[in-house]
């Protein structure tokens, strides 16, 4: 039997995405699974499933939000700031530097730096749209400077483009979704039937 496959897609200013990082991280690397490291544009995602930005959805669902992201923070035992100084923020420049870093260091790195940068917004109070604060976290990530011109090449847009449209295409509605063998799993909270997924087979 090969190695299995999880098409890993995410945002890199999730909250849940960042809850469940570490987590989805190690489980992978537990059953030797392949990750495909998928930074997407939800901005593209939503309209075609349904799905509305924070700011435009209802304030019961937005205060709900609140109450989950404090229990799960608790339950996790991961710090998480419920008003970071810098969210909403733009992602797309971290998506794609999360992509330079797959295509030239490979995906451990680009799974270090994806884990850097949702810690940057939920916990450290950093910008992910300020190319100083990119630079300084790739620097802590030991990883090359030129990382940032990579992010900014044709082959690194293309690629963001590319994975938006397969998220969409693979049936994606929001942040993270793991699909593994076919199968969807959606939230950081659906991690154990990850697991179970992946100890099948």
């Amino acid at each position: 039997m090969g190695t299995i496959g999880i098409d890993y897609y995410f945002t890199p200013q999730s909250p849940w995405t960042y809850l469940g990082h570490e987590r989805f991280a190690a489980i992978a690397k537990a059953h030797g699974a392949k990750v495909n490291v998928l930074p997407v544009d939800l901005g593209k995602v939503f309209p075609v499933s349904g799905g509305l930005p924070l700011a435009k959805r209802a304030p019961q669902r937005q205060a709900y939000r609140l109450v989950e992201l404090k229990r799960f923070s608790e339950f996790l035992d991961k710090p998480l700031n419920l008003h970071p100084k810098y969210f909403p923020v733009a992602s797309d420049e971290a998506a794609k530097l999360i992509i330079a870093v797959d295509m030239h260091d490979g995906t451990e790195a680009a799974l270090a730096i994806t884990g850097a940068l949702l810690r940057a917004v939920w916990v450290d109070e950093r910008n992910i749209a300020s190319e100083s604060h990119l630079a300084a976290i790739l620097a802590e990530a030991n990883l090359p400077a030129r990382r940032i011109d990579d992010a900014h090449s044709q082959a690194a847009h293309e690629r963001y483009e590319a994975d938006s449209q397969r998220a969409i295409d693979a049936g994606v509605f929001g942040a993270p979704t793991f699909i593994v063998g076919g199968e969807m799993f959606w939230g950081q909270d659906r991690l154990d039937f990850v697991e179970r997924r992946l100890q099948r087979g």
